[in-house]
C-alpha cells in the first residue's frame, strides 16, 4: 500500500460533491498459476475487497510457444457472484454446464452470472495451443446481492466489434463501453445490478472524465502505462482506491490502458470461500453440498 495523502474535506450540507482523488494505491502482487504469469491486486494486504468488487486476476502478458498446454482453468464451480473476463490479447474458450459455449478473441469480453451455480471451464482454444501467441487476460469478480444469488445462471460473450468504442472529447482516449451509459451511448451488456464497466486506451496526455459516481463503489485498475489522478501518479499493475465524490478525471501520463467500473454498494455480509461468494457460512456449506450432489449440472 502506498499512501497518497489525506482525504479532502468539504462543507457539510453542500450540494456540490468534490472530484475524487487518490486515497491509496494498491500494487498487485505476483502470484503465478502454474506457468501463467499472474498479478493480483485484489484481495491484497491492505484491501480485502472494494465494495461490490471482490477479486481481480491479471494474467500475462506473455507469449506462448507453438504446442503449448494453454490456460489451466479446467471445469470448476461458482455460485453467488459474476465474473467479467477481458481478453486483451489472444483467445479464450468458454464452456459451462448451462450450455453456453464460445471462443472470444482479443478486445472481447465474457460476462458470466454464476447465480444459483454452474460449472465452467476457461481454456485456450486448440488453434492457440497449436500455434501459440500473445496472451493477456483480466478477470474481475463482481458481487451479487442476496436477492440475486439464486438467480438463473447466464452468460454473454462479445467479440471486439460488438463493443462500442467512444472517443473522449479530446480524442486522445477511447472508451470501450461494456455496460452502463457514457456520452449518451449504452453498453451492450445489461447488468442485473446496474454495474458500469469499460476498458480505456489513452495516448499520453489524454483525458477521460467519468461522473455520476456519488455513493458508488468505483474500481480503477491500471493495466499498462501510468495514469495521473488529481496530481497523483498511478503506475501499471496498480489498483487505485479513490476518495468520495461525484466525478473523477483521469489523465494518461504515458500511453496507457486501464479498467474502470462502478457499482451500487451491497450493504450485506460477504462470506467467500474458494469458488463461492455468499452471505453466511451456512450458505457456503450448502453450496459445497449442492456441488458435490451434482446440482450445478455436468462439467463445463
Amino acid at each position: 500500500m502506498i499512501a497518497a495523502g489525506p482525504r479532502p474535506s468539504y462543507a457539510e450540507g453542500t450540494s456540490i460533491m468534490p472530484s475524487r482523488t487518490v486515497a491509496r494505491l494498491h500494487p498487485a502482487l505476483r502470484d503465478d498459476i502454474a506457468d501463467l504469469i499472474t498479478h493480483r491486486p485484489l484481495p491484497g494486504p491492505a484491501l480485502d475487497r472494494l465494495g461490490a468488487f471482490l477479486f481481480l486476476n491479471h494474467h500475462g502478458p506473455q507469449s506462448y510457444r507453438p504446442g503449448n498446454h494453454g490456460l489451466p482453468f479446467g471445469p470448476h464451480p461458482h455460485r453467488g457472484f459474476e465474473t467479467v473476463t477481458f481478453i486483451l490479447a489472444g483467445e479464450l474458450a468458454h464452456r459451462d454446464s448451462a450450455g453456453h459455449e464460445s471462443v472470444i478473441g482479443a478486445g472481447g469480453v465474457q460476462w458470466m452470472t454464476a447465480g444459483s451455480g454452474l460449472v465452467h471451464a476457461e481454456l485456450s482454444p486448440d488453434a492457440f495451443k497449436r500455434t501459440g501467441g500473445l496472451l493477456e487476460i483480466l478477470q474481475l469478480w463482481v458481487n451479487l446481492p442476496a436477492r440475486l444469488k439464486s438467480t438463473q445462471p447466464r452468460y454473454v460473450g462479445l467479440q471486439r466489434d460488438a463493443i462500442p468504442v467512444i472517443a473522449a472529447p479530446e480524442a486522445r482516449a477511447a472508451v470501450a463501453l461494456i455496460s452502463g451509459q457514457w456520452q449518451g451511448q449504452q453498453g451492450p451488456i445489461p447488468s442485473l445490478t446496474g454495474v458500469f464497466m469499460a476498458t480505456v486506451e489513452a495516448n499520453a496526455g489524454g483525458h477521460v472524465r467519468f461522473d455520476g459516481l456519488s455513493g458508488r463503489d468505483v474500481f480503477l485498475y491500471v493495466v499498462r502505462g501510468t495514469l495521473t489522478i488529481a496530481g497523483t501518479p498511478a503506475p501499471a499493475t496498480t489498483l487505485v482506491e479513490l476518495t468520495d465524490g461525484d466525478t473523477v478525471e483521469i489523465e494518461a501520463a504515458t500511453d496507457a490502458v486501464f479498467l474502470f467500473g462502478h457499482a451500487d454498494p451491497i450493504d450485506e455480509p460477504v462470506v467467500a470461500h474458494g469458488p463461492f461468494v455468499m452471505n453466511s457460512e451456512a450458505e457456503i456449506r450448502q453450496a459445497y453440498a449442492d456441488y458435490r450432489a451434482g446440482r450445478f449440472g455436468g462439467p463445463g
